[in-house]
């Protein structure tokens, strides 16, 4: 199952990369974000444990799994049958950016978590790419 939101932001890309990169700041701006807090106290990077707690979700633990500084950055969590990683790209667009988000799930139980889901993770994403969107363009 894949999920994927694009949208245009006037803001630089490293206006909009500072937004996607600060995660712990999400909850300020992202309504899908109750509580997001790196678990080995430095910044994200490569490896980096994350605790996620989201409505009508459980609380998750995802790892950082790759980390372009100003470009992209993916996470994964696994829970209950599903391995979710999430994406999250920035590129120039004209004199603003895009920003990219994607959700994948695989594994067994993947297409019925989907089913029965997917409307919300759809809904989710697209929240989280419009909080970040707004909070670029207001500050870059």
């Amino acid at each position: 199952m894949r999920w994927v939101t694009r949208v245009d932001v006037e803001a630089s890309p490293d206006a909009l990369w500072k937004v996607v990169a600060d995660v712990e700041r999400w909850p300020e701006f992202i309504a899908t974000m109750r509580r997001v807090e790196c678990l080995d106290g430095k910044e994200p990077g490569p490896g980096s444990p994350v605790r996620i707690a989201q409505p009508r979700m459980p609380v998750l633990t995802w790892r950082i799994i790759e980390w372009t500084p100003g470009r992209s950055f993916a996470w994964q969590s696994a829970s209950g049958g599903v391995t979710t990683t999430g994406t999250h790209a920035v590129a120039p667009r004209g004199d603003g950016s895009s920003l990219t988000l994607g959700i994948d799930q695989t594994g067994l139980l993947a297409p019925l978590v989907g089913l029965l889901t997917g409307w919300q993770t759809r809904r989710y994403v697209e929240v989280e790419a419009m909080g970040m969107k707004r909070r670029a363009e207001e500050s870059g």
